[in-house]
């Protein structure tokens, strides 16, 4: 496996995870007043099409990363939806 190889793998893995700690932030303060919603509806529809992708291609990778995206901007939604009023 190259450098590059390596590296998109690690950094795919670390930005799997990386609205965890914004998750956490809205679900803890009971508050998302300040996050843009139309961002993250964009960002989940983007996933759908990414996770449509990946199973057409049969590319595990793809489907894991961006399934594992499509949830934690679902999280994200619920959370804007229960807690930006």
């Amino acid at each position: 496996m190259t450098l590059l190889a390596t590296l998109a793998t690690i950094f795919g893995i670390v930005n799997g995870f990386a609205n965890l700690p914004q998750i956490y932030k809205i679900y803890k303060t009971k508050s998302a007043k300040d996050l843009s919603i139309i961002t993250y509806i964009i960002l989940t529809i983007g996933s759908i099409v990414w996770v449509l992708y990946g199973i057409e291609i049969m590319n595990i990778p793809i489907l894991t990363m961006n399934g594992l995206a499509l949830l934690e901007f679902i999280a994200i939604l619920i959370g804007c939806y229960l807690y930006s009023r």
